[in-house]
């Protein structure tokens, strides 16, 4: 048998310009903040409360106004028996400030780096990660990873910041739960079992923002009521022909009508395909992720994926959008 010249693939040029010690986020990965870069930029519990810091009370890392000094002062953290790393304390008065007061940390046990590494993980799926995920990456237990998650949702996932919204705006309404046992007889049942389940309302401006409800019913004033509170009037409002927008047609500048009932769902630039494409990737993501929702917290959770879609308009990591949040509240 004639031996076989393996011809070495050089490589070597390509390799001298990588430094396996330092590696890089590569130009075209579509991540905003890679996890050697979180861990680079807060390696522990230290740069954290540091960033903290910073953030809400010290530019320079030192000084930061004293309420009794009324002025300026060097901050320092002292050492002591309690281990108050949570606080900085005047050099002048000896008043302390504490950091984390009014913030989604404070009164909790848990370290502060595992608070920032379950953010990043919050902001760096496109799907959502479940309590029992993120209590296998923080070695904490399952109630203290679902009360993580909640303040995040609740608190820092939220649009009660954002006014409501402009120009041209899409609404529909869908379904949430889970699928009946056995097929309906008819049509009519098919509709009382979809009426029992949670009703979600979404709005979307195109090309901009969303904003999603959990509504009692999906017909009544409580749902017309929902419109008004969060589309602005001057908009022009896109839906299909579900009866319980006709109360809405004279209350903004303009009300168009995509006649599903007939088959029609493009009529020029009249559709409703765009919070339609949102409720797809926002159920496929859920019953992926969380497999049930219930109603008590469904909110909450479709905040998360409202925040999700919203945020990457927004400058920065989602990462970072959540941490500012944090620093403010």
């Amino acid at each position: 048998m004639t031996p076989v010249t393996l011809i070495p693939f050089v490589y070597n040029d390509l390799m001298a310009q990588v430094d396996r010690d330092n590696p890089v986020r590569a130009k075209s990965s579509d991540s905003d903040l890679s996890l050697i870069e979180f861990m680079r930029q807060f390696p522990d519990d230290a740069a954290c409360m540091d960033f903290l810091w910073r953030e809400r009370f010290s530019d320079d890392g030192i000084h930061a106004l004293c309420d009794k000094c009324e002025a300026a002062t060097p901050f320092k953290a002292y050492e002591t028996s309690q281990r108050r790393g949570k606080a900085r304390t005047c050099t002048r008065c000896g008043t302390h400030k504490s950091i984390l007061a009014g913030t989604i940390f404070e009164g909790s046990s848990t370290s502060l780096h595992l608070w920032f590494y379950a953010m990043y993980l919050m902001g760096s799926t496109r799907c959502g990660i479940s309590a029992k995920q993120l209590e296998r990456e923080l070695g904490v237990t399952y109630k203290t990873a679902w009360r993580m998650m909640n303040k995040i949702r609740t608190e820092l996932m939220n649009d009660s910041e954002d006014g409501p919204l402009n120009g041209e705006v899409e609404a529909d309404e869908t379904a949430w739960g889970g699928k009946p046992r056995k097929k309906h007889a008819n049509r009519s049942e098919g509709a009382i079992f979809r009426e029992r389940k949670a009703t979600v309302l979404g709005m979307v401006e195109r090309g901009g923002r969303v904003r999603v409800r959990v509504v009692p019913s999906r017909r009544g004033d409580g749902f017309s009521r929902e419109v008004r509170a969060n589309i602005n009037p001057d908009s022009i409002l896109y839906t299909d022909d579900w009866i319980a927008y006709k109360p809405l047609s004279k209350e903004f500048a303009e009300h168009r009508v995509i006649n599903h009932s007939a088959g029609s769902y493009v009529e020029g630039s009249i559709y409703t395909n765009t919070i339609e494409g949102f409720f797809g990737n926002m159920k496929t993501g859920m019953r992926g992720a969380y497999k049930k929702v219930s109603r008590k917290y469904l909110q909450s959770y479709v905040d998360e994926y409202a925040w999700r879609y919203n945020a990457r308009h927004e400058r920065g990591s989602m990462f970072g959008q959540l941490l500012a949040r944090a620093a403010r509240s």
